[in-house]
């Protein structure tokens, strides 16, 4: 079975983000996306309480390009004002055509 190898962006932010970061990373060029409710600590330690609601994990399987494009919009557009985290990884995938 033959793999290619892509990239994995992975954005963790608050809910209420969600449909502004799916809309942006389809824009950018994603073909599709998984987006899962999450919670964990970080430097800023846990969420004080319910009413803040909870993060989203968003991944999306992309070319590198699409990936460098989403990390830019990130920093320009939310890194700044929101507690967002995201990262990219290399992932070996079958079907490669689908995701790009």
């Amino acid at each position: 079975m033959k793999t290619v190898v892509l990239k994995r962006v992975t954005i963790i932010a608050e809910a209420l983000l969600e449909e502004r970061l799916v809309r942006d990373v389809k824009r950018l060029g994603a073909r599709g996306h998984t987006v899962t409710e999450v919670r964990g600590e970080g430097s800023r330690g846990v969420r004080a309480s319910e009413w803040e609601g909870h993060n989203v994990k968003l991944e999306s399987i992309v070319s590198p390009d699409v990936a460098d494009r989403v990390l830019e919009h990130l920093a320009a557009t939310y890194f700044p004002h929101f507690a967002v985290i995201a990262y990219v990884e290399d992932v070996s995938v079958v079907r490669g055509e689908k995701y790009v």
